[in-house]
């Protein structure tokens, strides 16, 4: 049992990347330095975020957003008299419908990954999500101008898989 193991100012203090690989090289080549395990892969860390997990973070917490907006957008074409309306609206709940089938299924994988999204709180411009990845507490954040652009960049996507459906093509998904 460690001195610091009771003490707990210890409990909010980070621990480097750098110095946990180091750590699991040291105990995994039994505490030397030598050629072999230095050349040997270093375990992942587990409980650290990804790359992949933080895209899946920002889809997750901006398809909620994509869908109120066109909900609202499919809500105003419903009330046009635009003869083009049905086509509309048809387009409007098929990206709809993508939207849900891909937000289920993010749902899924983070619980997977035993990922949790806690709360939101904005500081500023900046929109905070407190989140739990595998008993690792942190937060991911985003200004509102990312957000807008994120969300239009994924519309745009969303509009173009559309296109290709009804052109007749394969649609292909990222």
């Amino acid at each position: 049992m460690s001195r610091l193991d009771g003490n707990e100012r210890w409990k909010s203090k980070m621990l480097l990347t750098e110095h946990a690989e180091q750590y699991d090289q040291q105990h995994a080549g039994g505490g030397g330095q030598d050629a072999a395990a230095a050349k040997a892969p270093v375990p992942k860390q587990r409980n650290i975020i990804t790359m992949e997990e933080r895209t899946m973070l920002r889809d997750y917490i901006l398809l909620p957003h994509m869908e109120k907006m066109v909900e609202k957008s499919i809500a105003d074409v419903e009330h046009t008299t635009n003869i083009l309306k049905r086509g509309y609206l048809m387009a409007g709940q098929k990206i709809l419908d993508r939207i849900v089938q891909d937000l289920y299924g993010l749902r899924r994988e983070l619980k997977r990954r035993n990922i949790r999204i806690l709360s939101e709180e904005q500081s500023d411009l900046v929109v905070y999500h407190r989140y739990y990845c595998r008993g690792y507490e942190d937060r991911f954040g985003m200004t509102r101008d990312v957000m807008r652009s994120e969300i239009s960049v994924q519309l745009a996507r969303y509009t173009s898989e559309l296109a290709v459906l009804l052109k007749g093509g394969p649609v292909k998904s990222n």
